[in-house]
C-alpha cells in the first residue's frame, strides 16, 4: 500500500511527463537485475539451502551460508553496478533511443541510471536477510522491510525535492537518491532482529561452501525462471518509449494498481507458502508438498479472481481517485485505467508464477522453470510486436498478461506431474465458481457505480471517493452472498485466515 502512496505522491508532482517517463526507464535497469539476481533466482534458491541446512546443522552454520551469500551478492551486483555506471550511456540508448528527439530527456535518463543503479547491491543483502528471517518464520518484519524503500521516497518528496533547484539539479534527482536511501532503511530495518536471533555478520567468503554452491548452481540456469515479469516490463518499456511522451509512465502507473492484490495476496500467500514447501521437500512428504500447494492456489483464486474483475470495471474511477491531481490530468487517467484493463487479467498468472516458480527450487530443480520463463519471454516479445502495431501502447499491456497466464499454466501443469498432482479438478471446479461469484459483482459494481454517477455526476475527488467505496462495497457484499449460495467452501476459511493474520501481525506489532 505504500507503493501505491509513493506513485500518487510521484504522479502529484511530476504527472506523466518526460520526467516521469525518464525516471521509470531508468530504474527499469536495476529493476531488472534485481529481479534476477537479488529477489527471483536468489531469494528461490537461498530458502530451501538455509532451511536445509538449519535443520540438519544449526543456527550457526545456518548464519555461516548466510553470510557466504551476501559476500558473494556483495561483490557480483557490485561488479554490475560498476559495469552499469560505466555503460549507463548506451544502455539507456539501447531502451529509449527515441528520447533522443526530446532535448536532455535521453541525458537525464542516463543520469538517473547511473544513481539508482547501487540500488541493486542494497536490496540483494536485504532480500538475502529476508530469506533468513523467513526461514526462521519470521514474516512481519521482512514483509515490512519494502515499505522503508517506499518510505525513502515519500520523505524525498517533501524533504530533498523542493530543494533541488536551489542545487542546480533536476528535482526528479532527489526522487532517485531518495530510493537509495529506502534501499539502506530496508537492510537497517531487519539486522536488528536478525541479531536477536544470533546472527553476527562476517566478512567470509568461501567459494567452496558446499550450501553457497548449491544456490549458485540452482541459480545459474534458473536466473531467467522467476524475472519473465520483469523482461517482459522490459520489452514493454522498450517499445513503449517509441509510443510518445506519457506512455511509459501510463504503463507503469497501470502496473502498480495492478500489482497491489499482488502484493497484499499473491506474495503473501507465496512467502508464507515456500518455506512450509520446502519442510516438506526437506523431510521427503510430496503428500504435504501437494496438499500446501493446493491449498495456496485455492485461496489465491478466491482472492485475485475478484480483484481483477474489480480493477476492470472499475478502472477508470479508481485511476481517477488515486492519481487524478496536481500534474496528473484527466487525460492521464484515461490512458493509465486503457491499460490497466489490459494488464488485469495476468493478475492471476503473476501470483500463480509467484507460488509455482520456488516450489520447483524446493525441488532442486531450476532446469524447468528456466525453459518455461524463455518460453515466456519469446511469446510476450512476439505479442508486443504484434499487439503494438494494433493497439498502441494498450497491446503491451495485453501481451503481457497473456505471457502471465501461459507462464503460469505451463508452470502448474508440469508442477503437478512433478509431484503426482496438484488437485487440478478441485481447483478448476473451485475456478469456475470463484468467477461467477466474481462475475455477479462485477454487475453490481457496474451497476451501482453508473446509477450513483446518474445522481450524483459532480462534486471533485470526495464525491468520486464516494461513489467508488459505495461501489465496491455493493460488490463485496455481491460476492459474499454469491460465495455462500455457490458453496465455496474455502470463503469462510479465508475470511478466518485474514482474521487470524491480523490478529498475528497485531501482535508481532506490539512485539516488534
Amino acid at each position: 500500500m505504500l507503493g501505491l502512496v509513493r506513485d500518487q505522491v510521484l504522479a502529484w508532482l511530476f504527472g506523466a511527463g518526460n520526467a516521469m517517463d525518464a525516471f521509470y526507464v531508468a530504474f527499469r535497469i536495476p529493476n531488472l537485475m534485481r529481479d534476477l539476481f537479488a529477489e527471483g533466482a536468489m531469494s528461490a534458491a537461498f530458502v530451501p539451502t538455509f532451511t536445509r541446512r538449519l535443520r540438519q546443522a544449526g543456527k550457526a552454520a545456518a548464519w555461516r551460508l548466510g553470510n557466504q551469500l551476501i559476500n558473494a551478492l556483495l561483490v557480483v551486483t557490485g561488479l554490475l553496478v560498476l559495469l552499469g555506471i560505466i555503460f549507463a550511456r548506451p544502455l539507456t540508448e539501447l531502451i529509449a533511443g527515441d528520447y533522443a528527439a526530446v532535448p536532455g530527456k535521453l541525458e537525464l535518463t542516463a543520469t538517473l541510471t547511473r544513481i539508482l543503479l547501487p540500488f541493486l547491491s542494497l536490496v540483494a543483502v536485504a532480500a538475502a536477510l529476508m530469506g533468513m528471517l523467513n526461514s526462521l518464520n519470521r514474516f512481519f518484519i521482512p514483509a515490512l522491510s519494502p515499505a522503508m524503500f517506499n518510505v525513502g521516497v515519500i520523505l524525498s518528496a517533501f524533504v530533498l525535492v523542493p530543494f533541488a533547484p536551489a542545487l542546480g539539479l533536476h528535482p526528479i534527482i532527489a526522487i532517485a537518491v531518495g530510493m537509495l536511501l529506502g534501499g539502506i532503511g530496508q537492510i537497517a530495518l531487519q539486522i536488528p532482529v536478525l541479531r536477536r536471533e544470533g546472527y553476527r555478520y562476517r566478512p567470509a567468503l568461501n567459494p567452496s561452501d558446499p550450501g553457497l554452491r548449491q544456490i549458485l548452481r540452482l541459480m545459474g540456469p534458473g536466473t531467467l525462471a522467476g524475472a519473465a515479469v520483469q523482461i517482459n516490463l522490459l520489452v514493454n518499456t522498450i517499445l513503449a518509449a517509441g509510443e510518445g511522451t506519457g506512455a511509459v509512465s501510463w504503463l507503469n502507473y497501470a502496473f502498480r494498481l495492478m500489482y497491489v492484490p499482488i502484493g497484499l495476496f499473491g506474495v503473501s500467500i507465496a512467502t508464507a507458502t515456500l518455506p512450509a514447501v520446502s519442510r516438506h521437500a526437506a523431510q521427503d512428504d510430496p503428500d504435504g508438498m501437494r496438499r500446501t500447494i493446493a491449498d495456496a492456489l485455492r485461496m489465491m483464486l478466491l482472492l485475485i479472481v475478484p480483484a481483477l474483475v474489480g480493477l476492470m470495471v472499475l478502472a477508470e474511477p479508481i485511476v481517477q481517485v488515486i492519481f487524478e491531481r496536481g500534474s496528473f490530468a484527466s487525460a492521464d487517467t484515461a490512458a493509465t485505467a486503457a491499460a490497466l484493463v489490459f494488464y488485469a487479467p495476468g493478475l492471476l498468472g503473476y501470483s500463480a508464477v509467484r507460488i509455482a516458480v520456488p516450489c520447483f527450487y524446493a525441488l532442486k530443480d531450476s532446469v524447468t522453470p528456466t525453459l518455461i520463463s524463455v518460453v515466456s519471454v519469446a511469446l510476450n516479445l512476439a505479442l508486443n510486436l504484434a499487439l503494438v502495431q494494433w493497439m498502441g501502447y494498450r497491446g503491451l499491456a495485453l501481451g503481457t498478461s497473456i505471457a502471465a497466464l501461459a507462464n503460469a499454466a505451463l508452470l502448474c501443469v508440469l508442477l503437478g506431474r512433478r509431484i503426482g498432482g496438484i488437485g487440478g479438478g478441485t481447483l478448476l471446479a473451485a475456478f469456475w465458481k470463484i468467477t461467477v461469484a466474481a462475475g455477479l459483482m462485477g454487475v453490481a459494481v457496474v451497476a451501482v457505480h453508473g446509477g450513483l454517477e446518474t445522481v450524483w455526476p459532480h462534486g471533485g475527488q470526495l464525491v468520486a471517493l464516494a461513489r467508488l467505496t459505495a461501489s465496491i462495497a455493493a460488490g463485496v457484499a455481491v460476492l459474499a452472498g454469491a460465495a455462500r449460495v455457490l458453496g465455496i467452501r474455502d470463503w469462510d476459511q479465508a475470511l478466518q485466515r485474514m482474521g487470524a493474520q491480523l490478529q498475528r501481525l497485531r501482535g508481532r506489532a506490539a512485539g516488534n
